[in-house]
């Protein structure tokens, strides 16, 4: 169990001394205690009250008290006021401002010198108290704006509550009273000006500026709907009324406050959470087996005071775990400073009294605390502690907190509870190598801390920090301090004791025995877990993508996506595991992280949804070529590789495998969606133009196979197509086929309104050549080549036609008209009127 508090005796009453402690009063280095004789004695500590946990930050190892016996005393007597008051004195509290303090002794209210004790004043009204209460707390004039300091004593007379003020140290001469349905038990301050007043047989809230007064509803004893009386045994709870004939009296109604704006309300066994305006919190009762005589708070935590065990319980107010019990033999009471700065500080270094001692609780440092319930394998309660205590009272309380839900994380893991395993992972940003690692290689590769295991099976290591003994009675029983008779009077004999056991609020925290180290992650396990991984992976490439660009190269930070006040080496280590130094050393480690992340959710894709892979590849991903080549080549998903080769530019693997599939045709049933030159060219058509020189060696054998089809990787209406370097596919073109040259070049000049003068003159060079050639397959074709030619050389103005002319000889017959259309281009018009009617004898061309 947790040691959140150390008992120490600082005020024991000696055995001859007949006297028993009625009520104390700490403020400052000052300890006031209240005796039933009417004597009040007045001790010096030694230590102040609430730096008491300086000294206790580390908890003895025998977990007892420590003795009053030591060098220096922790109080020193300083006086004793024997004639205080005739009569027990049964409460005191101070008015600090106003120098008075206040108290209670056979039923009336009186106010005393703070400094000598002298009483100064009886309040009349108040003969017949019960109890009171005082609260100060700063208050702003609502005209003005200057804050002031306002202290109200309220006191329960019967059924009546009296209330008095002071502003500063000014007594306000008017008082208010306040008349309610039953007798009043308790008053607890809920605000500086809301009271909770404990009746006997329900709670109200009461409004000392408005009087108006608010019931509260609550289960059993707490009370019912507003207005109902419980009649003679009205708030009496069913533990209570057995003990009715023997004598036993009603559990006074209590109520402390806890956090911010939050109070507990506890009757008998019964207890109700509200705000500070009585409404219901909705939580769950305190399991409590035994009403409590006495409930506090001590940041962060809820005490009870079981008299009739002489025990002190330590609950953890949200969980409601019990965490602590402290024996204190015969404790009847705590007293709790309240905090008059920030709830951090309120109960520091309480006590608890009997009759005949007063033990001042030492907290143990929260740090310790942490570090004590994590090696406990108590993660949640660890949680819950961090969730509720300041950023200040921890060394790191948010990297802590994070740590350990990866803990409780990977211990769901363990439990095979992979959804709420993976959403914690998710909600921290757990470094995704140390979610990986749980896994099999089959999933992980060699990540794996399992990588010595078959395929397919998981062997978890234990994180440090949850090693949770499943016999944890066993444990808990061997640190128990050995139990001594209590003979004499005091605290000597008090110790703490562990429970070997926890209430059913904190049971789920200890480590199920299904939560073995040697879990193996297999069949339906696996796949199950397997399915939870990939929504953490694809959050994990989200982060990734706000820092690293697609080329691995960091982003920059005034760019980056990222909204939040840390900078972007902050937010980039909550994706590593060891946080590295040098920005190059940082993007290498990024790199690597996402190259782990998109390779893991391939093989899990792979593993549980194979058609989800070639999503993937359409993105930027920093996959593993070699892992993911190998699979998908085991696995027949040629299609998906090709998208993969293309997304990380390794275009010529890519274009080998077309050429290796498309050349076989039907051949292989697993690549038939690579069959054909199709899938080629449109490879080869999405390349940019700086890769012509893959383009032209691989766009060979489309060419071959469909010359049509092949010329598209040119021709195509596309950017690409256009932006090609076009001498050098002219060049290549002319080299295979000269068809296949005047083709592209007829699509460069007319479809391109390209203006280039040689490409004019190789069409009229390329056209030429062909009419001297010859080489026709038939008249028709000969016929088609001889118009194009006679028709470009009247229409193109780019060619040279004193070259062109060079190349046509002048008793060519087939050439005769060409020349004379190459001559008017000259203006050598009488020549070509010669051809056109001694040598063509065509008089209407000549025209």
């Amino acid at each position: 169990m947790l040691s959140a508090f150390t008992a120490r005796p600082i005020v024991e009453l000696k055995p001859r001394d007949k006297s028993k402690i009625e009520c104390i009063l700490a403020y400052g280095d000052r300890l006031l205690v209240g005796l039933n004789v009417g004597s009040l004695r007045i001790y010096r500590v030694n230590e102040p009250i609430d730096e008491a946990q300086a000294q206790n930050g580390s908890a003895s190892e025998d977990k007892r008290p420590s003795s009053s016996s030591s060098k220096q005393n922790a109080v020193d007597l300083m006086r004793e006021e024997e004639k205080f008051s005739k009569y027990k004195v049964e409460q005191l509290a101070i008015v600090k401002e106003a120098n008075l303090l206040v108290s209670l002794s056979n039923a009336v209210i009186s106010i005393h010198d703070l400094q000598t004790y002298e009483l100064q004043e009886t309040l009349v009204k108040t003969k017949g108290a019960t109890t009171f209460a005082i609260t100060s707390n700063i208050v702003k004039d609502p005209s003005t704006g200057v804050p002031s300091i306002v202290s109200r004593l309220a006191v329960a007379v019967k059924r009546r509550v009296i209330l008095w003020s002071w502003h500063d140290s000014e007594l306000n001469p008017e008082t208010s009273e306040l008349t309610l349905v039953t007798g009043v038990k308790t008053l607890t301050w809920a605000t500086g000006t809301k009271l909770i007043a404990g009746l006997t047989s329900s709670y109200v809230l009461v409004d000392v500026e408005t009087s108006k007064v608010t019931d509260i509803v609550g289960p059993g004893s707490i009370g019912g709907a507003p207005g109902q009386d419980g009649g003679r045994f009205g708030g009496v709870g069913v533990s209570t009324i057995s003990y009715m004939g023997l004598g036993g009296a009603a559990p006074k109604p209590l109520a402390t406050q806890l956090g911010e704006g939050e109070l507990l309300l506890a009757k008998d066994i019964n207890t109700l959470f509200i705000d500070a305006e009585g409404q219901s919190l909705g939580r769950r009762q305190i399991p409590w087996a035994v009403a409590p005589e006495a409930v506090g708070y001590s940041y962060p935590y809820l005490l009870a005071l079981q008299a009739t065990k002489g025990t002190l319980e330590v609950r953890n107010p949200q969980t409601l775990t019990l965490l602590q019990t402290i024996t204190l033999p015969h404790a009847s009471q705590l007293y709790i400073s309240q905090p008059n700065i920030s709830l951090a500080h309120a109960g520091k270094g309480f006590l608890v009294i009997s009759e005949r001692c007063i033990w001042r609780m030492g907290a143990l440092d929260y740090d310790s605390q942490i570090d004590a319930l994590v090696e406990r394998g108590r993660l949640d309660e660890a949680i819950s502690l961090l969730g509720m205590l300041e950023d200040a009272l921890l060394k790191d309380k948010e990297g802590r907190l994070r740590e350990i839900k990866m803990l409780k994380a990977q211990w769901l893991f363990d439990l095979r509870r992979y959804r709420e395993s993976l959403d914690l992972f998710t909600e921290v940003s757990a470094p995704p190598e140390r979610v990986i690692r749980l896994f099999p290689p089959v999933i992980a590769g060699h990540a794996s801390s399992s990588a010595n295991v078959g395929e397919g099976t998981h062997k978890e290591e234990q994180p440090a920090g949850t090693d949770v003994s499943h016999n944890v009675e066993r444990e808990d029983n061997a640190n128990l301090p050995k139990q001594h008779s209590a003979n004499e009077a005091g605290s000597k004999d008090a110790h703490l004791s562990h429970s070997s056991t926890l209430d059913a609020a904190g049971g789920n925290d200890l480590k199920p025995k299904g939560a073995d180290e040697g879990i193996v992650l297999e069949g339906k396990d696996l796949k199950a877990a397997t399915a939870e991984l990939r929504p953490f992976l694809v959050s994990a490439r989200t982060r990734l993508q706000r820092y690293l660009n697609p080329d691995g190269t960091l982003k920059d930070p005034q760019v980056s996506s990222d909204s939040a006040a840390s900078s972007v080496q902050q937010a980039q280590e909550l994706l590593l595991a060891h946080a590295p130094q040098s920005s190059q050393e940082r993007r290498q480690q990024m790199v690597e992280t996402a190259k782990l992340v998109d390779t893991t959710l391939f093989r899990a894709y792979m593993f549980a949804s194979p058609s989800l892979a070639g999503p993937l590849f359409r993105l930027d991903n920093f996959c593993d070529p070699e892992v993911v080549r190998e699979k998908l080549i085991e696995t027949g998903r040629y299609n998906d590789l090709v998208d993969f080769l293309y997304g990380k530019k390794l275009h010529q693997q890519a274009l080998e495998l077309l050429e290796k599939f498309g050349k076989e045709g039907q051949a292989d049933e697993t690549a038939s969606q690579l069959a054909g030159p199709r899938r080629t060219v449109a490879y080869l058509q999405s390349l940019p133009p700086e890769m012509i020189d893959l383009i032209l060696r691989f766009v060979e054998w489309p060419l071959e196979e469909d010359p049509d089809l092949g010329m598209e990787v040119f021709l195509a209406d596309s950017e690409n197509a256009e932006s090609l370097p076009r001498q050098k596919v002219l060049d290549f073109l002319q080299r295979r086929d000269k068809v296949l040259a005047v083709k592209y070049l007829k699509h460069v000049i007319m479809e391109l309104n390209d203006t280039t003068p040689k490409f004019h003159q190789n069409l009229v060079e390329i056209y030429i050549q062909g009419l001297k050639d010859g080489r026709f397959d038939n008249d028709s074709a000969r016929s088609s080549w001889e118009k194009d030619t006679l028709g470009f050389l009247r229409g193109s103005r780019n060619y040279q036609p004193y070259k062109a002319i060079q190349l046509l000889p002048a008793d060519d017959p087939k050439l005769y008209e060409a020349r004379a259309i190459v001559l008017k281009k000259m203006g050598q018009h009488r020549q070509a009127l010669d051809i056109y009617v001694f040598k063509l004898k065509d008089p209407d061309k000549a025209e």
